[in-house]
């Protein structure tokens, strides 16, 4: 069985993630989702609000799970048996940053990174503009699954 790690902040998850989190279930047999703590980060959501957003956005998806995670993704992918880890790039400057982390998670443990080219259709969403939008009232309903709309509407609202 082939055990793939998508990790990130998911700060929220957006459509651009689960796109990327569809692909690997279609790669792969497992994918583990890792809602990630950089404690470098300030979030808009507390990890354990990141969690339930993704367990609800992947919910109908049976061969994916959400865990909490806040150490070296490589250690991590040892200790489940994971054999990739798979991340989403929407264009070259996405790459630029990643390949550091997918050359020093290789170092580690000898781990290989699949990078997965974004729906060209989804590149301008990120969780960051998605917030800003959010903060401003415009719409995001076609950013984000519903839940995590109406989560950062409330969110907004206090």
């Amino acid at each position: 069985m082939t055990i793939a790690v998508c990790p990130g902040s998911y700060d929220p998850v957006t459509l651009g993630h689960l796109d990327v989190i569809d692909r690997a279930a279609a790669m792969f047999d497992e994918v583990i989702v890792v809602v990630a703590q950089n404690h470098a980060k300030k979030y808009l959501f507390a990890a354990d609000e990141r969690v339930e957003l993704v367990r609800q956005a992947v919910a109908d998806r049976p061969t994916v799970r959400v865990v909490p995670y806040s150490g070296l993704m490589a250690e991590f992918c040892a200790e489940v048996g994971a054999s990739v880890i798979v991340k989403g790039l929407r264009g070259a400057a996405d790459f630029d940053g990643e390949q550091a982390m997918a050359l020093m998670n290789r170092h580690l443990t000898g781990i290989e990174t699949v990078f997965v080219m974004g729906n060209p259709a989804m590149g301008h969403i990120a969780s960051s503009m998605v917030k800003d939008v959010a903060h401003h009232g415009g719409k995001i309903d076609d950013l984000v699954p519903s839940h995590v709309a109406e989560a950062l509407r409330e969110k907004e609202n206090r």
